[in-house]
């Protein structure tokens, strides 16, 4: 599948944000191994590190689909995705 590379940023943003996500849970449940397993605030926060990791992987897929189909290093369209996901002056 052909990626844009105005796709490969917004998949970028979207691990970032679920990325947070997880972060936000972790802090206001505390670490997982601390939760009790089975309950709420435990499928809450492997609801959310599952979607970081999803999100994730296909970022990474699309990122090394597109730096074949352009010749480039993956590295190089890695970190040209993360400086445009960060904004201006980031």
């Amino acid at each position: 599948m052909a990626h844009t590379f105005d796709e490969l940023v917004a998949k970028h943003r979207a691990a970032d944000t679920a990325h947070d996500k997880v972060l936000e849970l972790r802090d206001a449940y505390g670490p997982p191994a601390r939760q009790a397993p089975g309950g709420a605030q435990s499928a809450t926060y492997e609801t959310a590190l599952r979607a970081w990791r999803d999100l994730a992987r296909d970022e990474q897929t699309a990122v090394s689909e597109y730096a074949r189909d352009q010749g480039r290093p993956r590295a190089e369209v890695e970190a040209e995705v993360a400086r445009a996901a960060a904004g201006p002056g980031a």
